[in-house]
């Protein structure tokens, strides 16, 4: 399993030390560092059965500066994952994938049903 993350981010932080007290293992990646590419991104986008807007970091100052709430809706869906692939402060994280699931943002009820976990 694969956790995308930004170490600095109080969301993240939260979400490894769940995986940690639910003794999850995973490979971690540093989502700047790293930043995935439109493949993996369309990869997720598929397996998560989510709208790509979920990929979207929105509270997010990149987000903001380039006005995306007002030109995502009429960029297309190759265009949208172009963009996130350029930067991912762009990308909602973290991001928890596994065999056949993408969950991007953290809701820990989300991630025990996808993990099979009970508490």
């Amino acid at each position: 399993m694969l956790f995308v993350e930004y170490p600095k981010c109080s969301t993240c932080q939260k979400a490894k030390k769940w995986l940690a007290e639910h003794q999850v293992t995973f490979e971690d990646r540093h989502i700047v560092e790293q930043n995935p590419t439109k493949e993996e991104l369309k990869k997720w986008y598929a397996m998560s059965g989510l709208p790509l807007k979920r990929f979207f970091n929105t509270s997010g100052n990149k987000y903001k500066e380039l006005q995306l709430k007002d030109k995502l809706p009429s960029m297309s869906e190759e265009e949208q994952l172009e963009l996130l692939a350029t930067d991912g402060m762009l990308v909602k994280r973290p991001i928890l994938v596994g065999e056949d699931y993408a969950v991007p943002g953290f809701k820990e009820a989300v991630w025990m049903e996808k993990l099979g976990l009970t508490e």
